[in-house]
């Protein structure tokens, strides 16, 4: 609710909500009536808000589809008042610990002995004092200065009057021994107002209800836990009614299950072959919602770190659809259903961003490895890069670094002894470099596959841990030249001023004789692009077969000076910056946007952007743990040309997407974020340091001298 406390500048930027504009959903629909799966926001947008606060529910109104069914765990205080609220307890969510003057009790919940504070020992105006807290550790708490109250039921209806509501009784045995009635606070309420959804996971509770409420407004649904957990109302195993479908169907009209009940994956997370309860359950005539869809936690491998194509497999598989989802990031499933389902391989591309792919599918395999580049064609990339190394004996190959210990096994090989100290490449620190090893050598090595955000125990495939085999410039240029998608290719140069000054080693030239032995420099059909951040290495390109030069600026920069541009604009045909110079952050929070692009754009360059990756951590909260939403913002709001990406399926995928191109009338889902609206509803005891401005690029930062004569 909006309240004299801190929320003043929150109501006024979720007051202004988007118009509800929703794409009509591309059929058919294997649900059992045929249509779209619903969206159910759990607790509202709870995987950025605290759970159930006013700001998680309204939130949802402003970023997903206007269908979307809010969802409402029920507890009851004291008094009976029913409050939405995730959790029997109120330590996690709340600062009651912090507050409250009465000290933990004991209650016995389902047989299991929990401690904490309840709310039926509180009436309801006495919960007024504290406020909800991100009860999620992963999740953000710069939101938990704006002091949410407690919701009640009713108060959650009156604030945010929510088209579709859904609410879940989870222990009406626990507050039945207690003396306070669930099945009587729902039916007041139902008297008062719509409720589309009620769900419970005890049998008792929904047989009672189904007597006296209208099942022809209200659907009844039988919530699963774990298999293994019994019913306290029947004394029943839930494997028991997964056996039993049409005992269920005396009682509801559907069940909720976790989404491991329909797609399980092994112990070592990957997919097992999908179930056959959702077909099954169609057969009984009951309808089958999954739940437990978070973008923030380690999805199965099998999706690459891309919660789109999880959801998509549960509705949009050929085989059979669930008939709703829930989820903590319910902009994600709105997307997924509304944008990108039954798209099918040849759908029309919506939006023009060249795909680049970063060392090939780097995200699904070992960088620069033949594996990595086959994905990255069969995932629909424009332009396939290689980052050119040279072996000791002068042969160019592509690896992600120069530096063979940041991708490969070199560490634990004979070549072990090779580690050296290269200041002007490392300036802290040893490696073991390209130049140390001949071809031969390089090729007795294993791949490896990063996974540049393990410290968070996000991992990349580790089936593909040292999949595929290195490939040298020569193969690369033949992969591509075969490959009838691509449109281009880009050669990365780097460390050409150390290797001409210190080695005798000319990589330009040796690039140079490369394309043109494979008959690049004769031929259209494929653009060249040859990427550097030293200018001397772009001159050495310039008037050569209409080859197109890229500078890459590695520091984040907040603008140009006209004379750096005017020089850059002397020998590049474009520029790649990095994600942060378009959209600075200040602790994962967007503070805004730069001129950067506006600026290159102006002096008619190109620009692309790097580099995008699935795995949520990398991603700004103002994302919303979607790497969808971000390659939108970049896109459709800062106007850039091209993405480079460590995962190019989720970037093709997004250009054929249905909801790009209507203007006026493109859904909430698919409209590019604000940069800093987030960062304007952290109050100021919650507000990130500030931090020093980036620097603005001067022709200083531009100029070099010619490269060395080898």
């Amino acid at each position: 609710m909006c309240n004299a406390r801190p929320l003043l500048s929150l109501c006024l930027l979720l007051s202004l909500v988007l118009a509800s504009v929703s794409v009509q959903p591309q059929g058919p629909w294997l649900t059992l009536n045929g249509k779209s799966p619903v969206v159910i926001a759990h607790g509202g947008f709870s995987g950025i808000f605290p759970d159930s606060s006013y700001a998680a529910y309204k939130f949802t109104s402003v970023a997903t589809s206007p269908n979307t069914v809010l969802w409402c765990d029920v507890q009851l205080t004291k008094d009976g008042i029913g409050i939405c609220f995730p959790d029997i307890r109120l330590d996690n969510g709340t600062d009651i610990n912090e507050f409250s003057r009465n000290k933990p009790k004991t209650y016995l919940v389902n047989g299991k002995s929990i401690t904490g504070w309840f709310p039926l020992d509180y009436k309801f105006k006495q919960l007024s004092i504290f406020s909800v807290r991100q009860g999620v550790f992963s999740r953000t708490n710069k939101f938990d200065g704006n002091a949410f109250s407690i919701l009640s039921v009713d108060q959650m209806i009156k604030e945010i009057k929510p088209k579709n509501l859904w609410l879940n009784i989870q222990h009406d045995s626990f507050f039945t021994k207690h003396n306070l009635s669930m099945t009587n606070f729902v039916l007041s309420l139902s008297e008062r107002a719509v409720i589309n959804y009620i769900s419970s996971p005890e049998m008792a509770f929904l047989n009672n209800i189904k007597q006296k409420i209208n099942t022809t407004v209200t659907k009844l649904v039988f919530r699963f836990p774990a298999q293994n957990e019994v019913d306290p109302s029947s004394n029943r195993t839930y494997d028991f009614f997964l056996r039993n479908l049409k005992l269920i169907k005396t009682f509801a009209s559907g069940i909720i299950v976790p989404k491991s009940y329909i797609w399980p994956t092994n112990t070592k997370s990957y997919l097992l072959p999908h179930t056959s309860l959702v077909l099954d359950a169609h057969k009984e005539g009951l309808e089958v919602y999954a739940s437990e869809f978070m973008n923030d936690v380690p999805l199965s491998y099998n999706y690459s770190h891309d919660p789109v194509a999880e959801y998509l497999n549960f509705f949009d598989n050929g085989k059979f659809s669930v008939d709703g989802v829930l989820s903590d990031f319910p902009i994600t499933p709105s997307a997924a259903i509304e944008c990108f389902a039954h798209l099918g391989n040849n759908a029309t591309k919506q939006a023009k961003p060249l795909v680049i792919s970063k060392c090939g599918a780097s995200g699904d395999y070992p960088g620069c490895t033949d594996k990595a580049y086959a994905k990255a064609i069969n995932d629909g990339v424009d332009v396939l890069d290689c980052p050119v190394q040279l072996s000791k004996d002068g042969i160019p190959f592509c690896l992600t670094s120069i530096n063979l210990l940041s991708s490969t096994n070199v560490a634990n090989s004979s070549f072990s002894n090779f580690k050296m100290s290269v200041p002007q490449i490392i300036e802290n620190g040893t490696g073991i470099f390209s130049f140390n090893l001949t071809w031969d050598d390089v090729q007795k090595l294993k791949p490896v596959l990063l996974s540049p955000y393990s410290s968070f125990t996000l991992y990349r495939n580790p089936a593909n841990i040292n999949e595929g085999r290195f490939v040298s410039l020569s193969d690369f240029l033949a992969i591509a030249k075969n490959s009838s998608s691509l449109t281009g290719i880009m050669i990365s140069i780097e460390h050409a001023p150390y290797l001409a000054e210190e080695l005798s080693l000319s990589v330009t030239d040796t690039v140079d004789s490369a394309l043109s032995k494979a008959g690049f420099d004769k031929q259209t059909a494929l653009k060249v692009m040859i990427q550097s951040t030293h200018s001397s290495v772009l001159k050495e390109f310039q008037g050569k077969n209409n080859y197109e030069l890229v500078y890459r600026i590695d520091e984040q920069i907040r603008s140009f000076d006209d004379l750096s541009l005017k020089d850059i604009k002397k020998f590049a045909h474009s520029v790649t910056v990095d994600k942060s110079s378009i959209y600075p952050d200040n602790m994962l929070f967007l503070t805004g946007a730069t001129d950067v692009v506006k600026k290159i754009h102006s002096h008619k360059l190109p620009v692309y952007v790097q580099t995008f990756s699935n795995e949520f951590v990398s991603q700004a909260w103002d994302f919303l743990s979607d790497p969808t939403v971000e390659i939108n913002s970049y896109v459709m709001g800062a106007k850039v040309d091209g993405i480079i990406t460590e995962f190019p399926k989720t970037t093709a995928r997004y250009r054929s997407n249905r909801c790009l191109g209507l203007g006026d009338n493109t859904p909430p889902y698919m409209s590019p974020v604000e940069p800093g609206s987030l960062m304007e509803l952290i109050t100021p005891p919650y507000m990130p340091p500030a931090e020093s401005p980036d620097p603005v690029l001067v022709s200083g930062d531009v100029v070099e001298p010619p490269l060395s004569s080898v």
